[in-house]
């Protein structure tokens, strides 16, 4: 039998066992790593994901990172927070319009698009960008105006009407 067939007998008794009721905490470590997986397969993760990630923070970082997460959430409160490809995000409609990160010297904020800046190149003068980033300071939150068009370009890129 080769390896393959042995992980699927392997993984077919498993679920006999759940079935059957045997070996409870063994299962229920099986379902709450299914569960995890799942979890990260999806990019779906609860906000408290980001709630860790904004604790594991130093000041003002945090602080910083904690009012743009508001300013995202007052400008689109149906956006689900999670993680994406490892850093805060916020989906609509299943699509990841927004994020940010920390970084040693500087914050993030993320369109996830590559072409939300070039659209907003005068509003963004100051600021060092990349495709995919806006660099800012640790101590200096975006202003909200910026953050409602940011978000705006990429609502509209991301549902054209």
């Amino acid at each position: 039998m080769g390896v393959r067939n042995q992980t699927v007998e392997n993984a077919h008794r498993r679920i006999r066992a759940v079935v059957g009721g045997q070996r409870r905490r063994r299962c229920q470590w099986w379902g709450s790593l299914l569960l995890r997986r799942i979890d990260q397969h999806n990019g779906a993760v609860s906000a408290q994901e980001i709630d860790r990630y904004l604790d594991g923070l130093q000041e003002p970082k945090r602080t910083t990172l904690a009012q743009l997460r508001q300013t995202i959430l007052a400008i689109v409160p149906e956006a689900e927070q999670g993680i994406s490809y490892g850093v805060p995000a916020f989906k609509v409609r299943g699509k990841t319009i927004a994020g940010f990160a920390a970084f040693k010297n500087h914050l993030s904020y993320l369109p996830h698009s590559g072409s939300v800046f070039t659209e907003l190149k005068d509003q963004l003068q100051g600021y060092s960008t990349s495709s995919g980033a806006l660099r800012f300071s640790v101590d200096e939150p975006l202003p909200v105006p910026l953050v409602e068009k940011l978000i705006a370009v990429r609502l509209r890129q991301a549902f054209p009407a």
